[in-house]
């Protein structure tokens, strides 16, 4: 039986993964503060640490006689990393050293680091690995931060670590509250309550919106995959979808609101690497995904 760690567990993306991993009969261990987790969302059968990645004392001891670990705690709302950039810096690159640092301790060889596309910037489509990340928002700066020390503590300790940079995932789950929820859970609760659907800016806006259940399985295979050496990979759906068209497959009135800051435009991304490394592919077309999310309603 393979233990594992994920660091975010009770969250959005990592509770799936844990549910994931237990149903392939792996011992998982969740570290997560709730701070943007769900308590209900934790699986029974994992081991649960209600402890915070900014205390590496903490946290360093539950890393021993682990054989994976998954980091995806992180603030990752954008606009609150312009807003709040000594707090989401501790947890994003300060959290992130201690992950890596306490599974080299351990010794740990394998991580899985979640990263963003929000590191890209507005870029030429389809956005490729290979561009010069230009991020916008100091969330993305802090996970381009992370990935650099994952190239560097496989360069310099030998750790064997793959950064996967997630477009824009969606899917049950997602978080329709805070003050910067996703546009999909927004737009399913607007229209759940009976209200026109928000829009931001025209509209025209587009983003690669993934869903969960594929962001786990590029999770599993990343793992299970020789590739490492801090590897840099797309995980998105090779598609973009403007928050017009989003509004359009779930059905209502709309209205328009002034844009924000620190946001790109266009986003769309080359999986190609994702395809070839790791024979990972998307397999939920948004239109389903969110057919999917409205018979949850």
């Amino acid at each position: 039986m393979v233990k594992c760690i994920v660091t975010g567990g009770a969250g959005f993306i990592g509770s799936h993964l844990v549910d994931r991993l237990i149903l392939e009969n792996h011992d998982v261990a969740v570290i997560d503060n709730l701070s943007l987790g769900n308590n209900d969302f934790i699986n029974l059968k994992a081991i649960f640490y209600n402890e915070d990645i900014t205390d590496y004392n903490k946290i360093r001891p539950l890393f021993d006689k682990v054989d994976v670990v998954f980091h995806l705690a992180a603030d990752p709302r954008l606009q609150v990393s312009i807003e709040k950039p000594i707090e989401t810096n501790k947890i994003n690159i300060n959290g992130t050293l201690n992950v890596f640092q306490a599974a080299k301790e351990a010794g740990i060889k394998k991580i899985i680091f979640s990263s963003s596309c929000a590191v890209y910037g507005d870029q030429l489509l389809p956005i490729h690995e290979d561009m010069a990340p230009v991020p916008k928002s100091l969330y993305g700066l802090q996970k381009l931060v992370g990935e650099n020390y994952a190239r560097l503590y496989c360069e310099l300790y030998g750790m064997q670590i793959v950064s996967l940079r997630y477009f824009n995932v969606y899917g049950p789950r997602k978080r329709m509250d805070g003050a910067y929820p996703m546009v999909i859970p927004i737009f399913l609760k607007q229209k759940l309550q009976g209200e026109a659907m928000t829009i931001v800016g025209d509209g025209e806006q587009t983003r690669d919106y993934v869903h969960v259940s594929d962001v786990v399985l590029a999770n599993i295979k990343a793992w299970k995959s020789d590739v490492s050496n801090g590897t840099i990979i797309n995980i998105g759906s090779g598609r973009q979808t403007s928050v017009n068209e989003i509004a359009m497959f779930i059905g209502g009135d709309i209205i328009h609101v002034a844009g924000r800051i620190g946001e790109m435009r266009y986003i769309e991304a080359d999986i190609k690497k994702a395809k070839k490394l790791l024979g990972w592919e998307p397999k939920i077309y948004i239109e389903d995904g969110i057919e999917q999310l409205k018979k949850t309603l």
